[in-house]
């Protein structure tokens, strides 16, 4: 079961400030004319240790202590705010759990995704309130995949609306020009051969690889209105456009433009080498 983290931390943030709102319309000035009452009860109150302020300790906490949901939520609030503030609209944070993207991503790499710079879009229903940027070729992008409505997809903007994106034997080409790959070298890992190279996508010029002991998938399509294809650069082992199809623009959720950290496992020491920009 997929857990919708978005969803928690509103009901978290608005249920938190609802409580708290509540109880400061309604509750705190019943208990602050309660805490009066009892002042003018126990004269001499305010002498620290006396029996006086001893009893109206006692009786503040009976009868006009600020219950312990009051006092969570204040305290949370505007903690969860924040966070909620940041990481919908601001700055996310992602962990890359595929091979997809390799060489450009590894497993393990822990990403930072602008979410908004292609517009500002409420949690939760998605609905874009502000228009800023459009995704270009060759962009990381994060995005929610047709085929599943809840869960983050990471890969790479090759077709915008409208392109004509085809491959063939492994090249690809976008509007019938043939995207420039300098070849790096052969990579060997177990029974498999990759092809690492250097490809030139807008303003982009990140690695790929392809299994040379895979056959080639070729196809050719147009990408619809509002719509956008998507491929991970590790080019023959990555579920994308080519398997689910064109991602709509409603289901876009930022730009990955920085790795922070890289952590293989739990038990793993967290490691800072790849520190850097996303090309």
């Amino acid at each position: 079961m997929t857990i919708d983290f978005p969803l928690i931390l509103v009901i978290l943030v608005f249920g938190s400030g609802l409580i708290w709102l509540v109880d400061a319309l309604f509750f705190a000035p019943r208990r602050a004319a309660a805490i009066a009452q009892l002042q003018e009860q126990h004269p001499g109150w305010e002498s620290e240790g006396s029996t006086a302020a001893i009893s109206f300790q006692q009786s503040v906490q009976s009868t006009a202590a600020e219950p312990v949901v009051v006092e969570y939520a204040k305290s949370f609030f505007p903690v969860l705010f924040v966070v909620f503030v940041l990481r919908s609209f601001l700055v996310e944070p992602f962990q890359i759990p595929s091979s997809s993207m390799v060489p450009t991503l590894q497993v393990g790499d822990y990403i930072l995704v602008n979410k908004f710079t292609y517009g500002i879009r409420l949690p939760v229903v998605r609905t874009k309130v502000l228009d800023i940027n459009t995704p270009e070729r060759g962009d990381v992008m994060v995005f929610f995949p047709p085929h599943l409505n809840d869960t983050y997809y990471i890969k790479r903007v090759i077709g915008l609306p409208g392109d004509t994106v085809t491959y063939r034997d492994k090249q690809l080409t976008v509007n019938g020009e043939l995207l420039a790959v300098d070849k790096l070298g052969v990579m060997p890992e177990g029974d498999r051969r990759f092809s690492v190279g250097l490809e030139s996508l807008g303003e982009s010029n990140h690695l790929t690889q392809v299994d040379l002991m895979r056959p080639a998938r070729d196809f050719s399509v147009q990408v619809k209105p509002g719509h956008y294809f998507m491929m991970g650069d590790n080019r023959d082992n990555s579920s994308d456009s080519r398997v689910w199809g064109q991602v709509p623009e409603k289901d876009i959720v930022g730009q990955a433009f920085a790795i922070w950290m890289h952590w293989d496992s739990l038990f793993s020491i967290p490691s800072f080498s790849r520190v850097g920009g996303i090309e």
